[in-house]
């Protein structure tokens, strides 16, 4: 952050829901992909999760970034069904790696931190017209 001007309660609130937006768009792309099959372990779909990084302006002073969007490692699943029109030699096809559970409950969770930050700017904003309406 150096040669910028120091972060104040704005932008650290900001920067907060843009890495939470990102991490939202994840996860409905994940939920949208679940139960998805294709013919092969290497064309299924695998969860996507994003890579936050912290951001400190100066002791005490930190927000968070998207450093990266990262496909996990999980496994797509294997399952035997001859007479899907997708199916392989063997007769199997491969269901995307996504837990809807886990991918339901971290947005859940990405959803109450949107708001925390949504509601850090609000307070912020109305300390600050309550301090002008005192300064008149």
């Amino acid at each position: 952050m150096s040669g910028s001007s120091p972060m104040n309660v704005f932008d650290i609130a900001g920067r907060a829901m843009s890495a939470q937006l990102v991490r939202l768009n994840a996860t409905a792309s994940n939920m949208a992909n679940a139960g998805n099959v294709t013919g092969s372990e290497a064309e299924a779909y695998r969860a996507i999760k994003p890579v936050f990084q912290s951001v400190t302006d100066s002791p005490g002073v930190s927000t968070v970034k998207v450093a990266n969007v990262v496909t996990t490692d999980a496994k797509p699943t294997k399952r035997h069904d001859p007479n899907h029109p997708l199916a392989d030699a063997n007769g199997d096809v491969w269901e995307a790696a996504v837990d809807s559970s886990a991918e339901l409950v971290d947005m859940i969770e990405t959803a109450r931190m949107y708001q925390n930050n949504v509601q850090v700017l609000n307070t912020a904003k109305s300390l600050m017209l309550e301090t002008i309406r005192i300064g008149k």
